[in-house]
């Protein structure tokens, strides 16, 4: 018989480190960035290990992958070929002591029963380190593959109040239940064993658009945001924002995440001469224009026109925070989002492998130094 247990315990989110860390996007190919780079993540079960195993090494609190049915064509298809988000997550959690696993959900395309089901499985996997992710869905090419119907933005957020309902209530009820919604109709829902952490596993959820902030702030324990600007006084007003309204309109405290990208040298200069090679040579024009598109028609994240303002941003880390410099500077950088008020930040590196080990072994030993860890 299992033994429940705080996730505040098991659940490395929950820590009080000054400032969490983890990797996005590692069970895809080309990892974060869409270029020709030749030495970019390319997706084998060894290469999306190896990657968790340095996340491992360093105590990372979040190995979060990216829930992509199909890539976004151009040359190089970025995030095409792929690896599915809760079977990637059982075998990294599996292959990991210490990190925080997470699965990435479509309420639109995982029914909440077998959502909760497999969660618990890999909570149990994990011993309590499992997260999961829930994303609303902004990518129609996808769900039209599904052949399931694209609800309007704000009704994205109606059926996963609805989804998240039936799942925690798996989660924490030991007797069965009847559920009547409006897109969900439960009978004797049942669900044995519960998952290892109580009172349920951590939850993240991506909300940007209004209605995202209060879906989040109202029932998520951590929001991923993407940081619109690169001032100072501007992310930290957003970031306060996101806080300010969990506190006083859901008396919540949430922990706040973001994305950067890192390319380190041994000078800036090198490094900036990298980042515009495998960015405004290499890149995949095509395939950030298809994001582009796709997100402006169906995403309520970013002001109308500001996506086209990011599309280097896009192809040098999907939109995260640059990092670019020496490993001094990529420290500095990360006390500047931490002083911003983040609570964690998810890495990439455009050399995913290459990139993340040197991290690991010049950069991670400054980061604690500097009293970040």
């Amino acid at each position: 018989m299992y033994a429940t247990r705080s996730r505040l315990e098991t659940n490395p989110a929950f820590n009080d480190r000054k400032l969490k860390l983890g990797t996005f996007q590692t069970n895809l190919d080309s990892g974060c960035v869409m270029s020709s780079l030749e030495d970019r993540l390319h997706i084998t079960w060894p290469n999306t290990r190896e990657l968790a195993r340095y996340a491992d090494q360093m105590e990372f609190e979040a190995i979060v992958p990216v829930a992509r049915w199909r890539g976004f064509g151009g040359k190089n298809n970025p995030q095409g070929p792929g690896f599915e988000t809760y079977a990637w997550a059982a075998g990294i959690g599996a292959s990991t002591t210490k990190s925080g696993v997470f699965a990435t959900s479509h309420i639109s395309m995982h029914h909440p029963i077998t959502a909760a089901k497999q969660s618990a499985v890999i909570d149990h996997i994990t011993e309590g380190r499992y997260t999961l992710n829930i994303v609303t869905g902004w990518n129609k090419p996808e769900i039209d593959m599904f052949g399931a119907p694209m609800l309007d933005h704000d009704e994205r957020y109606d059926c996963a109040e609805e989804w998240l309902t039936i799942v925690k209530r798996l989660w924490t009820e030991d007797d069965e239940f009847d559920f009547d919604g409006k897109y969900y109709q439960i009978k004797k829902g049942y669900l044995q064993p519960k998952p290892i952490q109580g009172p349920y596993p951590a939850i993240m959820n991506a909300g940007g658009s209004e209605r995202g902030k209060h879906f989040a702030s109202k029932y998520c324990d951590l929001v991923y945001l993407a940081l619109k600007s690169r001032k100072f006084d501007d992310c930290k007003a957003q970031i306060d924002s996101y806080r300010s309204l969990a506190r006083e309109e859901y008396g919540r405290d949430i922990g706040v995440w973001s994305l950067a990208y890192c390319v380190q040298a041994e000078t800036e200069k090198e490094a900036q001469a990298f980042h515009d090679l495998y960015v405004d040579q290499l890149g995949d024009w095509e395939a950030v224009e298809n994001v582009i598109q796709t997100m402006e028609i169906n995403a309520k994240t970013f002001p109308p026109g500001a996506l086209s303002q990011l599309k280097q941003r896009f192809i040098a880390g999907w939109s995260g925070y640059p990092l670019i410099g020496t490993k001094e500077q990529i420290v500095d950088g990360l006390g500047q989002l931490s002083a911003m008020g983040l609570d964690g930040v998810l890495l990439s590196w455009p050399r995913y492998q290459a990139g993340m080990r040197e991290f690991m072994e010049q950069t991670y030993p400054l980061v604690v130094q500097a009293g970040l860890r």
